[in-house]
């Protein structure tokens, strides 16, 4: 299963991002073998109405999951109606740490 997160860099090492529409980066990890790919959010320094332009690109690329910060109302109405479950974290670390709490099944669906 492809799982995104929000991150400020192109690494497992990089710290979370809160915000999912402005995030600069998109971490997407296969949790089947640990992979990822790390996706630049073209919409990240766009003017109004990124989320759910954010939320294409995770469409666009098959994730049934998303785990960031925040997501606004617009983006969840999209992620929602793609099936892509959203969960919470906002504890300040990296993603590799979000993905531990994932595994973990530790974290608060939000969506």
């Amino acid at each position: 299963m492809k799982l995104c997160f929000t991150a400020q860099g192109a690494t497992l090492e990089s710290p979370t991002e809160d915000r999912f529409g402005r995030a600069p980066y998109f971490i997407i990890v296969e949790s089947e073998d640990g992979s990822f790919d790390a996706i630049r959010n073209p919409y990240a320094d766009g003017g109004g109405g990124v989320g759910p332009k954010a939320a294409q690109v995770l469409i666009a690329n098959n994730v049934k999951a998303l785990v960031s910060g925040q997501v606004g109302g617009n983006a969840k109405e999209v992620l929602a109606a793609a099936g892509i479950a959203m969960y919470t974290f906002r504890a300040g670390g990296t993603v590799k740490d979000a993905l531990d709490q994932f595994t973990k099944n530790t974290l608060a669906r939000s969506g």
